[in-house]
């Protein structure tokens, strides 16, 4: 007999102590799956950021400025494939010379072709930045420098955008014309020296401004009392004292055609 109520306490114990492993066992598992569950929003949050702290950092050209605390943001279209699109070269043709030597004039007609001929084109004209960008701006050497440098990286900008820029403007200091040509790259510059002698400038004279300037009425006048720089490697002169209107356009026409193709 007390053989038999010992083995039955011994099977007792044995029960309570499965019934307690399996408690633990169950206790174990909801803890892990709570944890899992808390664990799961971090990593989601990882994969949506990319754990972008952890991927090793790309090496590029982006140009800086630490000072001004600016950086240049890339994006996903470049020139060339703008250029694809438009079928055409982006390029900025750069008219310099006296004031009524002929710039805007065959600039005007030099766009007029181009953009029969199905290409995109712009101009840029001198007079017409002065009433927008440039209305701040007076006709002082500084103001002068400053006109030409935003006309300069204005002009960059179009030929960025895939656009055969036209621009016609007196720009009568070397460096400044040099700045531009910069800007836009020198493969994508094309700079045309509109030459004619100041006495023909003078004769002309559409807009009475050299009358004024000789009377005193203008101060820094290009070619009466301000300096005209004239360019030593342009790429096209075209001398209109001894070129017609069309002639001078065909000229300009023949070279942007062989370029931009």
């Amino acid at each position: 007999m007390e053989d038999k109520e010992m083995t039955d306490k011994v099977k007792t114990i044995k029960q309570q102590d499965n019934q307690n492993m399996v408690h633990k066992s169950a206790d174990i598992e909801l803890a892990s799956a709570s944890d899992t569950n808390a664990e799961e929003p971090k990593r989601l949050k990882q994969l949506e950021t990319g754990s972008r702290a952890e991927k090793p950092k790309k090496k590029n050209n982006i140009q800086k400025d630490e000072q001004k605390n600016i950086s240049w943001h890339k994006g996903k279209i470049d020139k060339e494939a703008r250029e694809k699109k438009l079928g055409q070269k982006g390029m900025v043709v750069w008219f310099t010379g006296l004031s009524a030597s002929g710039k805007s004039t065959i600039a005007v007609e030099v766009e007029k072709k181009l953009f029969k001929k199905g290409y995109s084109v712009y101009r840029l004209d001198g007079d017409n930045m002065r009433f927008g960008l440039n209305k701040d701006l007076g006709f002082s050497e500084a103001d002068r420098e400053e006109n030409i440098r935003r006309i300069g990286e204005t002009a960059a900008l179009f030929a960025d955008a895939g656009l055969i820029t036209l621009a016609s403007f007196i720009s009568p200091y070397q460096a400044g014309r040099a700045a531009a040509r910069k800007a836009a790259g020198e493969d994508n510059f094309i700079e045309v020296y509109v030459k004619a002698d100041l006495e023909t400038c003078a004769e002309r004279d559409p807009k009475g401004l050299y009358a004024k300037a000789k009377n005193g009425e203008i101060a820094n006048f290009t070619g009466i009392s301000a300096p005209y720089e004239e360019p030593e490697n342009a790429e096209l002169v075209v001398d209109t004292d001894k070129l017609s209107l069309a002639e001078s356009v065909k000229k300009v026409m023949k070279l942007i055609i062989s370029e931009i193709n």
